[in-house]
């Protein structure tokens, strides 16, 4: 757990089949507040805001349609972990590509973040993120190596199968404003904590209308199918499904071990009379 300028791996990089892969992490954010700010939005002590978001990209390779100069078409983006609205907490994303690229900087104003181009070329994508002014008056820098090849080069490249690389984050946001907390405290991308015994909650902001209110979720995004999908709850599963093939296999051994005993004790038997 770490300030803004740099963040803390909680896990290896992990391969998966067709080159994806994916990394997790937990950036914790700091909160700098002018006297004015201070006493208009007053803090929730010992209270913390997580939002997990997800950023990576995606590639495709042209196939025939492949030349010297793109042989990709690729997207970069940040999602929420979910797929759920990034936009309550974020308010634009900034991505620096290659200097050779037009206009290198691109700046998104609203969800979803992401940016699609083509090329031939892996490099690193700074990705900064600028928060709410209710959120968080600093910036999160994201730096993203971009893939196009799989992991196994020797293999065939496909045009319908992509290279997916994700990481997984937690912005963690400690001592949020009342204003903040209120404004999000009913959204579906923000984990909240568990509350201090006592404590009472502020007055939740009325949401507005859905109908007069963009999507900006990425439930329905045409990507969607190639997401890797980050959720605790499937985690555990994973680990429950492993844990009883261990124990399969544990029995199996020690069927094999008995039976092998059993056969030992039947060979000694004509020495012993």
């Amino acid at each position: 757990m770490t300030n803004i300028s740099s963040s803390k791996r909680n896990g290896q990089d992990q391969p998966e089949l067709s080159g994806t892969t994916s990394k997790s992490q937990r950036t914790k954010m700091s909160k700098t507040e002018d006297t004015e700010k201070k006493i208009l939005n007053k803090k929730l002590k010992d209270v913390e805001i997580s939002i997990p978001i997800v950023y990576g990209n995606i590639s495709f390779w042209l196939g025939k349609k492949a030349n010297e100069y793109q042989s990709h078409k690729w997207t970069v983006y940040v999602r929420g972990a979910t797929n759920e609205d990034l936009g309550v907490v974020i308010k634009r994303a900034v991505f620096q590509l290659h200097s050779s690229f037009n206009n290198p900087i691109r700046v998104v104003e609203s969800p979803p973040f992401e940016l699609s181009e083509a090329g031939w070329g892996e490099f690193e994508i700074a990705i900064t993120l600028y928060f709410h002014s209710d959120v968080c008056d600093k910036p999160l820098n994201l730096y993203h190596h971009l893939k196009l090849y799989p992991e196994d080069e020797s293999g065939p490249m496909s045009t319908k199968k992509p290279v997916v690389v994700e990481s997984y984050d937690e912005i963690v946001f400690p001592e949020p404003s009342e204003g903040f907390f209120a404004r999000v405290q009913s959204h579906p991308a923000v984990t909240l904590p568990r509350l201090p015994a006592g404590f009472t909650l502020p007055p939740p902001v009325p949401v507005e209308d859905a109908s007069k209110r963009k999507r900006g979720d990425t439930k329905d995004h045409p990507l969607s199918q190639w997401f890797m999908n980050f959720s605790e709850a499937d985690e555990l599963l994973q680990l429950a499904a492993a844990r009883q093939q261990v124990q399969a296999h544990i029995a199996k051994l020690r069927r094999q071990i008995s039976l092998i005993d059993g056969q030992h004790q039947q060979m000694k038997s004509p020495s012993d009379h």
